[in-house]
């Protein structure tokens, strides 16, 4: 498979992995996290309401669980799109709309920010945050949201990071409630940004197998907003934690001659948001929701999408996506059978019924929400997984390490051994997500085992304990 250019086939498995566990993993947070970002977002819509005009029909590139999608629906009155790469993130919609009482959804969809499924100029508006980050051709980005955006549409993007000059680079940090304390003592300080390569957390995305652009410094962001779009508006957000970035912050702002922010995050990065408009009248009329397939084309030929009475989108060419569980997978055919194998014999996704098959012994019972299933194992854990096509594979094993496994300040270790030969090891020091590959010689079937330690408790829990696994298959 050729990979694009903006991103590896490696890497959109590892989002469609990671964003499936990660964007309801702890639902409480989650929700509240989503709910804070909703607001921010709403307020700049509305800063900017004049400027971006017509809000319908949308689309929201890395969508995640679609929440500002469904604020977008539900709070503004707009009809249009949330896509993600991982399909499992969307299907978390549904916990929105029941925790917030929500009564309207946009069309959620799995697909790809490098191959829209869309038709040339059929949208008004195009959103991301924090997404953009998460392709290395960033160009590529840009011509395809131009090409769906309509004459006189608006691209939105948001909470994108800024590099900053004022750094040593010397190391990198995970989330702030996985720092030591005294990088927290530092981070609270304004201390921290001054000696990290980039920003906090990036490097825990990347272990699982996502790379971060981190490039792109303020002049950066508007030479290619401006070599895109006609007009452009800019917010800038230069940190300010502690006194050792509250003072730079201050002092680069009274010594900028219009007083503005941009000379502080030149120094200090931040986050930057951009509302860029593409030339052009707007048309005077767009499909509507019930007609919203004629928006859309298809991902391998790129032709016209039909829906049928039970509400199957296809193609001439002999291309068709279902609506599974409120979901449409308009990912490329070749793309989508390897993304989303589903219940097969060289994979054992723990969100799947039937996966119970090919485990054997040390497993614990099914634990989490869907699309967040897990088993816990103890010191020993053993799976059996069959090869159904030639050439030597590769095992991917991903779960996770809980904080009391760290009790007592030992390091977490993961091995794997397949076919009782030793394949691979993991030391892990931080708790969190993690993925462990390693490379097989060819065989029909393999017995994997997977041995970790150190074992711990938690009272009233008799169980042994190690880590969590959530799933384990061929690649």
């Amino acid at each position: 498979m050729v990979p694009d250019p903006a991103q590896t086939f490696d890497v959109k498995r590892a989002e469609v992995e990671f964003h499936g566990i990660a964007s309801l993993g702890e639902p409480e947070r989650a929700i509240r996290v989503y709910a804070e970002e909703n607001e921010r977002r709403a307020g700049f819509l509305r800063k900017y309401a004049d400027f971006i005009g017509p809000l319908s029909p949308f689309l929201e590139i890395g969508a995640n669980a679609g929440h500002t999608s469904y604020m977008l629906a539900n709070e503004f009155g707009a009809d249009g799109f949330a896509l993600d790469i991982s399909a499992d993130a969307l299907r978390h919609g549904i916990a929105l709309m029941d925790r917030w009482g929500l009564s309207r959804a946009p069309v959620r969809m799995a697909g790809d920010a490098a191959n829209l499924p869309f038709q040339d100029g059929s949208l008004r508006l195009v959103l991301t945050y924090q997404t953009l980050s998460q392709f290395m051709d960033l160009e590529s980005i840009f011509r395809e949201v131009r090409r769906v955006l309509a004459p006189g549409g608006v691209f939105l993007l948001a909470e994108e990071p800024l590099l900053r000059l004022l750094s040593l680079r010397l190391y990198r940090v995970p989330y702030y409630n996985l720092m030591k304390p005294w990088e927290r003592k530092l981070f609270d300080w304004g201390l921290l940004g001054y000696l990290i390569k980039d920003v906090v957390g990036a490097y825990q995305e990347e272990s699982f197998g996502i790379r971060q652009n981190h490039s792109m410094y303020l002049s950066d962001w508007k030479r290619l907003t401006q070599a895109y779009f006609a007009e452009c508006r800019y917010d800038v957000i230069a940190p300010d934690r502690g006194w050792g970035e509250s003072f730079v912050k201050n002092l680069a702002i009274r010594l900028d001659p219009h007083r503005s922010h941009w000379r502080a995050a030149r120094l200090l990065g931040g986050v930057l948001a951009a509302v860029c408009r593409k030339e052009g009248e707007p048309p005077s009329q767009v499909p509507g929701p019930d007609c919203f397939h004629r928006l859309l084309r298809c991902p391998d030929c790129h032709g016209s999408l039909d829906r049928d009475r039970s509400g199957t989108l296809h193609c001439s060419c002999g291309y068709t996506a279902a609506n599974e569980e409120g979901v449409y997978n308009l990912l490329r055919s070749d793309e989508r059978s390897e993304l989303y194998p589903g219940d097969r014999e060289d994979a054992i996704d723990f969100s799947l019924p039937g996966h119970e098959s090919r485990l054997l012994n040390g497993w614990y019972q099914l634990e989490g929400v869907f699309g967040n299933r897990y088993r816990w194992i103890g010191p020993r854990a053993t799976a059996r997984l069959k090869r159904l096509r030639p050439g030597p594979p590769r095992l991917r094993l991903h779960g996770s390490a809980h904080p009391q496994a760290f009790a007592t300040r030992q390091a977490v270790r993961v091995e794997l051994a397949v076919n009782g030969r030793l394949a691979g090891e993991l030391t892990l020091r931080r708790p969190g997500i993690f993925v462990l590959e390693a490379g097989l010689p060819e065989a029909e079937e393999y017995l994997v085992e997977i041995a970790a330690s150190p074992v711990w408790k938690a009272p009233p829990d008799d169980r042994v304990l190690t880590v969590i696994v959530s799933r384990l298959r061929l690649i």
